[in-house]
């Protein structure tokens, strides 16, 4: 993934942000809490730094989902947008489907594989790790 600035959006179009330079983290999390707020049986984060990252026309909503992390949404049409842990201080989570291209941001692991569903089989060879795979 090179340095340059990725872009992308919520659903409704409520909110644009800009991510620039290269991301610090790209993982599937098959953790319970990201099913929940996603709907989804795993999702794809990219973090990066919070100054790499600006909002523009509006800001998601946050939500405190548990001691110590915000997710955040939009809040016009409730697009899933960002997880932020206080025990990852200045970094920011973007969920992978936001982006207009998300092809070149390929994950690098699987965070919380011991919460993947059991019918969920992704083919890939990336390491496995039981819990975060981003050291807290």
């Amino acid at each position: 993934m090179s340095g340059e600035a990725a872009e992308g959006g919520c659903l409704c179009g409520g909110f644009r942000f800009r991510a620039s330079g290269a991301p610090l983290y790209r993982a599937y999390c098959h953790c319970r809490d990201c099913r929940k707020a996603t709907g989804a049986p795993v999702s794809v984060l990219v973090g990066y730094a919070a100054g790499q990252v600006a909002f523009t026309g509006g800001a998601p909503e946050p939500y405190d989902s548990s001691p110590g992390v915000r997710r955040s949404f939009c809040g016009g049409c409730g697009t899933s947008v960002s997880y932020e842990d206080r025990r990852l201080p200045g970094e920011v989570y973007l969920h992978v489907g936001l982006f207009d291209d998300p092809e070149p941001l390929v994950p690098e692991t699987h965070s919380w594989a011991s919460q993947r569903l059991g019918w969920l089989s992704v083919g890939d060879d990336l390491p496995l790790h039981a819990r975060s795979s981003r050291p807290r």
